[in-house]
């Protein structure tokens, strides 16, 4: 599975909770209140000042090595 940056963050923290670890060590602490949930994680990470394209980055590395 891969995402981009157009993903809803409440679903990506469903279907991989071990994703916010690495939302979160990157800046983005309140990925669990409720306006975070239907936040595309884009905007999440504009809002937050982080690269959106680096996340997505980091986060599919992830999920590939759950492959």
């Amino acid at each position: 599975m891969q995402i981009d940056k157009t993903i809803i963050m409440g679903d990506l923290l469903r279907m991989a909770p071990g994703t916010a670890d690495i939302l979160q060590a990157h800046g983005m602490g309140c990925i669990f209140c409720p306006c975070a949930q239907a936040e595309a994680l884009g905007e999440a990470a504009d809002v937050h000042g982080v690269d959106a394209d680096m996340l997505v980055e980091k986060v599919n590395a992830y999920l590939a090595t759950l492959e």
